[in-house]
């Protein structure tokens, strides 16, 4: 066999898991949280990860550290699929099983809480990477014990909001949605499950009723500043680098400037999912099992369109060397 027929095939055998591995390149970003009312990782976020403000706040970094407030945004299930009440056990809900979120999960009065009333109310989800997908609003059911550990039949059975795609307005979702009747200390959890992959991501946000709706008095209603704040984009963006999961649909490397480790790179330490019988993964319950959700529709088409150029490429040049190598027997 002469050395161009090797070298030809063995390009056409390395084409096929280069051009693999590249059409799985793209990054992980899919991430957000509710902004308004106010969840308890954004909140915490916003007063600051290694100073935080609130009594509630400071005991969850004391709980997970301060990474989990850096990764405000990544409280999700890559492959949740709409299992959320199966994978997600009672307690737990809040920090979506992953024990890097256990801070959130915190049985006390004292979470930071936005004012809330009964009626129509326009919501805001703070989106570091859009994607098409649902979203669905729970509330905690009347008789609500916020000194307990929040547990599935604590929420009202049916959402009291849904939507599917809403409006994207100055990189936050916009949608409306009617509040129940409710008095006290209260908590709103939400669900988005994306539509282009099975990755879902889950949020916890204390609220306050009472009355016409005016925030109950007391100090443990109330944080440092009063009530919750939701980051500002400063703060995103200053908070950005010690982020261990992508913002806007790109790599710390090409952001920040810093070595890139993603939800697809990194070491997971806390055995996320194990309920679910994910496989041991990479970066706190993402990696192996976790869809493709990095940049838009367009990365990911490249990446398989560059795949496709490798293996017909490789296939041409091995089509050619063995023609040529036929004429030469043919001549003889």
């Amino acid at each position: 066999m002469s050395a161009r027929r090797t070298f030809a095939r063995m390009a056409a055998v390395s084409a096929v898991p280069l051009a693999l591995s590249m059409a799985g390149a793209t990054p992980a970003s899919a991430h957000g949280s509710m902004t308004d009312p106010v969840s308890r990782v954004s909140g915490c976020f916003a007063e600051g990860p290694e100073n935080p403000q609130s009594a509630a706040c400071k005991a969850a970094v004391k709980a997970g550290g301060t990474q989990a407030l850096y990764d405000w945004n990544e409280v999700n299930i890559p492959d949740a699929a709409g299992k959320h009440k199966q994978i997600i056990p009672d307690g737990k809900l809040c920090s979506a099983g992953r024990a890097k979120y256990k801070g959130l999960d915190l049985p006390r009065k004292d979470w930071p809480a936005s004012k809330m009333k009964a009626g129509s109310h326009s919501f805001s989800y703070k989106t570091t990477a859009p994607h098409k997908g649902s979203f669905e609003l729970y509330i905690t059911k009347s008789g609500y014990d916020p000194s307990k550990p929040l547990k599935w039949s604590d929420l009202e059975s049916k959402p009291f909001a849904k939507v599917k795609d809403p409006q994207l307005q100055g990189g936050e979702y916009k949608f409306k949605g009617d509040v129940p009747k409710r008095n006290g200390r209260h908590l709103i959890y939400s669900i988005w499950q994306r539509s282009d992959s099975p990755e879902a991501f889950y949020t916890c946000s204390d609220v306050t009723f009472s009355g016409a709706g005016a925030a109950a008095s007391g100090a443990e209603t109330k944080s440092a500043s009063g009530t919750p704040d939701a980051p500002s984009d400063t703060q995103i963006a200053a908070g950005a680098p010690k982020s261990t999961v992508e913002h806007g649909g790109r790599g710390h490397a090409s952001v920040h400037g810093h070595s890139t480790h993603g939800t697809q790179h990194g070491t997971r330490t806390d055995g996320a999912h194990s309920s679910h019988n994910a496989p041991a993964t990479k970066s706190d319950g993402q990696g192996d099992r976790l869809a493709q959700t990095g940049g838009d529709d367009m990365t990911s088409n490249i990446a398989l369109a560059g795949a496709g150029v490798l293996v017909v490429g490789a296939a041409l040049v091995c089509l050619g060397a063995r023609r040529r190598d036929l004429g030469r027997r043919g001549g003889n």
